[in-house]
């Protein structure tokens, strides 16, 4: 029965980070933002095509006197299919000095634009006031995508060389299904470590490591799976004899704005992944499923299970909940049940007013910081959801609607306590 209810409860918490992932993917417009990305990754790659273009006469002038460099040249044609980027224009055939000096410092500017699309998406990804220094803003990116160049170039290097000697004669077939095995787990492990380090790093919200990790994972496995179905479904014969010369540099940017598109949809899924209990707990507040405006959303709210397992607690009736004076700062949403709020007199205790089943209490310590200026008991047996400080912050910092709906509570309360502390005095 346990992992009935365990599995229910991931079902929901995965339905609901996944519709918090897409409400947002539309909200924030990654579309554009994916776009922009792709449009600065084509002009980074340009210039590095040209520079690459001097590496491989460097190579081609090494290879007339040593044999091993001939191999890694054709192995590099071959797995690289560099004939075909020589083909579209991309490569050059022969690269002036002039030319690699700009393909240098167009490499290094547009290296600049595209961490700065990055961060600029990402600041949509992961709002947070914090704004990063000018040094670092400007001066970080020109480091960053060289040396991400120069990490795909190595994982190039090394695919290059697995996949000739697994393809060579002399050895055998098992040891060349190994080989190739290798190959892909080093690509793999690569492109994980960059995609890990930008989800990681560059948000200002930092999310958790392993979170991190987890979704650099799925990240770099969907990029593998698109790189290698995109084939199947856009032809560059067909973009070339549409667009003529400039049909690969179209091929190349679809291709990149859908890489672009991944990595950003993996990234509000990591935010959406930290954000899932505050998202849900927003929904029960503001009573989006009593009243619900969206259907999808309230199927996918519509269970409080999970929040319960986790947050939840229950009190007999007469049990004291907060007690009048304590510097506790822990908040209530009162799930079922009914409380009474007494105020503590030197000769008896004044009830001020009683809560129903979905209004939080508690709050007014951790927002005033200050000492509980009620008791609160149960009158019934009782189920809350009990909200750490930091868990209520996140709240009203994420949701605008639960902020105004604090505010609003809070102000009745006042009025009723205002209005019950005459009574008693009339």
């Amino acid at each position: 029965m346990t992992s009935v209810i365990t599995r229910s409860n991931t079902l929901d918490w995965l339905m609901q980070v996944t519709y918090t992932t897409l409400r947002l993917f539309q909200k924030n417009g990654l579309q554009n933002q994916a776009a922009a990305t792709a449009f600065y990754f084509l002009l980074s790659t340009t210039p590095l095509l040209l520079l690459l273009s001097y590496a491989l006469q460097g190579l081609a002038h090494l290879a007339e006197t040593f044999a091993p460099a001939t191999m890694l040249l054709a192995a590099l044609y071959d797995q690289l299919h560099l004939d075909v980027l020589t083909s579209m224009g991309f490569i050059p055939q022969r690269a002036r000095l002039g030319a690699g000096g700009v393909g240098l410092l167009t490499l290094l500017l547009s290296s600049r634009g595209l961490v700065g699309a990055i961060q600029g998406a990402f600041r949509v990804i992961f709002p947070d006031e914090i704004k990063r220094r000018f040094v670092t803003r400007w001066a970080l990116p020109l480091i960053i995508i060289p040396v991400a160049f120069l990490l795909m170039g190595l994982a190039a290097v090394a695919q290059v060389a697995l996949n000739f000697f697994s393809s060579v004669e002399i050895i055998g077939s098992g040891q060349a299904w190994l080989l190739k095995g290798l190959n892909f787990a080093f690509s793999l492990l690569i492109a994980w470590t960059l995609i890990f380090i930008a989800y990681w790093q560059m948000p200002r919200p930092r999310p958790p490591a392993r979170s991190a990790a987890l979704v650099a994972a799925l990240s770099a496995a969907s990029m593998f799976f698109l790189f290698a179905t995109f084939g199947y479904f856009f032809n560059l014969q067909k973009y070339k004899s549409l667009y003529g010369a400039l049909g690969g540099v179209v091929f190349i940017l679809i291709g990149a704005y859908f890489a672009c598109l991944l990595f950003l949809i993996w990234a509000q899924f990591l935010f959406a992944l930290t954000k899932a209990d505050v998202s849900a707990l927003e929904k029960l507040f503001v009573g989006n499923i009593r009243s619900p405006e969206n259907k999808v959303e309230a199927y996918v709210f519509s269970r409080s299970n999970r929040l319960l397992d986790k947050y939840g607690q229950t009190f007999k009736a007469g049990e004291t909940l907060i007690h009048e004076g304590e510097y506790t700062k822990t908040s209530f949403l009162l799930f079922a049940g009914r409380v009474g709020i007494y105020k503590e007199g030197a000769d008896q205790r004044k009830k001020l007013g009683t809560l129903q089943e979905g209004e939080l209490f508690g709050e007014m310590a951790y927002l005033l910081n200050e000492p509980r200026t009620a008791t609160v008991i149960a009158e019934t047996d009782v189920t809350a959801l009990v909200l750490s400080p930091e868990l209520l912050e996140e709240l009203m910092r994420y949701s605008a609607p639960l902020s105004r709906h604090i505010i609003d509570t809070l102000c009745q309360r006042l009025e009723r306590m205002n209005e019950a502390l005459k009574a008693k005095t009339s």
